[in-house]
């Protein structure tokens, strides 16, 4: 990538993460009721319009802070994630930035939930912050195996170190933790305890029109940057034959967001404490073990 970024990847960034993200909301609402493709903008005209709802004594300001920066977090995270061979920022570290661009949303679920002053919303939020200390570990050891198989931190360099053999095949066991921990990370399907029906919609239950509707853009497009994120850390990034560069990134990173919307459909709720022991337990030392194996191969 050029240390120059072109102005058409910073004009086009935010189209194409606008484009995937209502894919994605498409993809959801196709799968649960047969809504179709226009099923989004339906949705999405009757909450701007909706007038909001208040509860008693809300913290105004912490709630639109949180609602505010779940989407502001995944357009900065979006912002490293290569699109074939070009990225808005070349950040030497971008992996990092991702991931802590990702843990933003542990304080925009938990702004939410506090500042609209309401039982199910907060108890929502602290059950966001208990997923995420079940989750962020074995993510963090995932996406650590990706930049020790490549040797550098830079989405770039990592999908470049695939051009032989993808990460994905012979570090199936981070790929996979991943994808559960990009579950996890967006608060999505089985791992979608913080916002469940069991609470009344959880974090979320109290929002309403323009507030709901921005909350939920944000989480489907977190959703969306967590799939082309999987492409340069273990698909080989934009590497393909016939199409361009940008097409394949595009391609694989449809095929992962399907995988997830999916997902939403096929399996319950994991109660917070069974995905917390799953999590400690089991994926921890099972990602360890691929960074020995892939530490191991390296150095080797």
């Amino acid at each position: 990538m050029s240390e120059t970024t072109p102005v058409w990847a910073v004009v086009a960034l935010p189209l194409v993460l606008a484009a995937l993200t209502y894919s994605a909301a498409a993809m959801d609402t196709t799968f649960r009721s047969g809504g179709g493709p226009v099923a989004p903008l339906r949705e999405g005209a009757r909450l701007i319009v909706q007038q909001r709802r208040r509860t008693l004594a809300p913290d105004v300001l912490l709630m639109r802070i949180g609602v505010i920066s779940l989407p502001t977090a995944a357009l900065l995270a979006a912002t490293v994630v290569p699109l074939g061979d070009t990225s808005v920022w070349n950040l030497p570290v971008s992996v990092v930035w991702f991931n802590a661009m990702e843990v933003v949303a542990w304080g925009s679920l938990w702004l939410t939930g506090w500042g609209v002053n309401s039982a199910f919303p907060l108890v929502g939020g602290y059950r966001f912050l208990a997923q995420g200390l079940a989750y962020e570990l074995p993510h963090m050891f995932a996406l650590i195996t990706a930049g020790l198989g490549a040797g550098s931190l830079n989405f770039g360099e990592v999908a470049a170190a695939q051009n032989d053999l993808w990460f994905v095949v012979w570090m199936p066991v981070a790929f996979a933790v991943y994808l559960l921990s990009a579950l996890a990370m967006t608060f999505w399907g089985p791992l979608g305890h913080p916002v469940a029906d069991d609470l009344a919609g959880g974090v979320a239950a109290e929002l309403s029109g323009p507030d709901r509707l921005l909350f939920f853009v944000g989480r489907f497009a977190l959703l969306t940057v967590a799939a082309a994120a999987a492409v340069p850390l273990f698909l080989g990034g934009g590497a393909g034959p016939w199409l361009p560069e940008w097409a394949w990134s595009l391609i694989k990173t449809c095929a992962v967001l399907a995988v997830l919307v999916w997902v939403r459909q096929r399996f319950p709720v994991i109660r917070m404490d069974r995905f917390m022991t799953a999590a400690w337990m089991v994926l921890i030392p099972a990602t360890l073990l691929q960074t020995l194996v892939v530490g191991i191969v390296v150095v080797n």
